[in-house]
């Protein structure tokens, strides 16, 4: 697909992405040009909790051994912006998971300046983030996003609850978040890494 290949013309490595919304900090700045000071204040935030994720995230024994199994060359490509809550608290995990095995490379984009491949990846009508497309042998193989399946579903209930996330359940989303230090999202790599060509890049 033309939109994942011009996307990656501008996508970062891992280290890269993270010194852009640091640099970008010091300027006061978020990944979204022209963003609001809420932005910059969330990516604030999120840079943080990247920090110290990038050192306290560690991958299961069963995990690890899964992913250096892989002997052919993967890539994930992930949509995210600095001010993400969901991508910092899913994509240090998912870098860890990457450094495992030089047959997988991840590449991060920006969502807002590639709408037209986020227009592709939609959560229900949303331009959810992160999202992760799953790319092998130049054909889309599956995606993940833009938060892990026990917590979407979360999402979903409350939805249907309350119609809206409010503060406190964004609260409790955070607190779910540290209790299960990434276990929904490992399980859901390990069915991601199983997956089938979907389409053709």
């Amino acid at each position: 697909m033309t939109e994942i290949k011009k996307a990656l013309e501008t996508g970062y490595s891992y280290s890269e992405y993270r010194e852009l919304v640091s640099k970008l900090l010091e300027q006061n700045e978020s990944t979204t040009e022209g963003g609001s000071q809420v932005l910059v204040d969330y990516s604030k935030l999120n840079n943080s909790r990247m920090k110290r994720l990038d050192k306290t995230t560690k991958i299961p024994s069963e995990i690890e051994n899964e992913i250096k199994k892989i002997d052919s060359k993967v890539m994930w490509v992930v949509i995210s912006e600095g001010w993400c809550g969901d991508a910092a608290q899913n994509i240090p995990a998912i870098n860890k998971m990457a450094e495992l095995n030089e047959n997988i490379e991840l590449k991060i984009v920006l969502r807002d300046k590639n709408i037209e491949l986020m227009n592709q990846y939609l959560t229900n009508g949303n331009q959810a983030i992160p999202k992760l497309i799953q790319i092998k042998n130049n054909s889309v193989t599956a995606t993940w996003g833009p938060r892990p399946s026990v917590a979407s579903k979360m999402v979903t209930d409350y939805k249907e609850k309350h119609g809206t996330l409010d503060a406190e359940f964004k609260k409790d989303l955070q607190v779910w978040y540290n209790n299960n230090k990434n276990e929904s999202l490992f399980n859901d790599f390990l069915g991601l890494l199983s997956a089938k060509q979907t389409e053709a890049v």
